[in-house]
């Protein structure tokens, strides 16, 4: 199993409290931890490289332009030949998992991983109640359809309730070696826990009570989501298994985007995300260009050859 979520943010170099997300578990996102960002390292492990097929499972009810908020941002991670992003964009931030996790880590013939939507389905009546446990996940994960070396995505709606969700995590990604594919959750927190797994488009619960950004496509639920998303994606494709990419215990794990919990942008510190870019029209922030002309908050990637949070903006 993996773990991601998202926190305040940190300093590098020091131990940091983090304010209000920060990554304990491997393929969760935990809440309120010390990170001190070190060197991750590779353990011989599994990575994904090559065409990675993502199957989408959506539960509970989305709107239309909720759902293509999401499928922008993944057909965004490896868009297609005719489609050009306007830099800095999201397909830059994904290369720069495969510069530092790949053609730096000694591993021969690195091939670039390059995500393909490979289908999606729809269970809007909650065919599993509303109140799911961890193992549940794992079970609407199977439904997904996921392929030998691809990711089922299970997406749960605002009004739907998970075990450890706003309490311990925001998103975690696991996987079935024998099956040789991997999952990955992320909740919908616009009315659960806003403050914690939608920041900084939202208040925190704890800490600096700055005012919160605009979100960048106006769904703070959705644009939190995009973000753990981002989170859980770095760290399946990095350390599906639990012996690729980490620092820490294989237990609980500091992975490519969580061992820079809060870190969007430079000029990060507890409680202030960075200096993120600014849509001039509307006032969102953002860090990332995405497809059909959408903007995105990625999270900073760690660097493990100089032992820092890189950023694109």
């Amino acid at each position: 199993m993996a773990s991601t979520q998202v926190a305040s943010a940190t300093l590098l170099g020091v131990v940091v409290l983090v304010m209000s997300l920060a990554q304990v578990c491997m393929g969760s996102r935990k809440l309120a931890t010390l990170v001190q960002p070190t060197p991750l390292k590779y353990h011989n492990g599994v990575v994904l490289q090559g065409d990675v097929p993502i199957s989408i499972l959506w539960y509970g009810k989305f709107t239309p332009t909720q759902k293509s908020i999401i499928s922008d941002f993944l057909l965004s991670l490896t868009p297609q030949p005719y489609q050009k992003l306007s830099s800095p964009s999201v397909s830059q931030w994904w290369n720069t998992i495969d510069e530092f996790y790949l053609s730096k880590a000694g591993i021969k013939s690195p091939k670039k991983s390059q995500i393909l939507l490979a289908g999606q389905v729809s269970d809007e009546i909650c065919s599993l109640g509303k109140s799911l446990t961890r193992d549940q996940i794992s079970e609407l994960a199977a439904k997904a359809g996921t392929k030998n070396g691809g990711i089922a995505l299970v997406l749960t709606a605002e009004d739907v309730t998970v075990e450890g969700f706003c309490m311990s995590r925001c998103g975690l990604h696991d996987s079935d070696r024998k099956a040789g594919s991997s999952y990955i959750w992320v909740g919908n927190p616009a009315t659960q826990c806003p403050g914690q797994c939608a920041w900084p488009f939202h208040q925190p619960v704890y800490g600096p009570q700055t005012p919160p950004l605009v979100a960048p496509n106006g769904d703070v639920g959705i644009d939190g989501m995009v973000m753990n998303l981002a989170s859980m994606m770095a760290g399946t494709v990095t350390n599906p298994f639990g012996d690729g990419f980490y620092q820490g215990p294989k237990e609980a794990p500091l992975e490519a985007a969580t061992a820079c919990p809060g870190v969007y942008a430079k000029g990060a510190y507890p409680g202030y995300p960075g200096d993120l870019l600014v849509d001039a029209t509307t006032g969102a922030s953002y860090n990332a260009n995405g497809a059909r002309g959408r903007k995105y908050v990625v999270p900073a990637l760690f660097d493990p050859s100089t032992g820092s949070c890189s950023t694109l903006v």
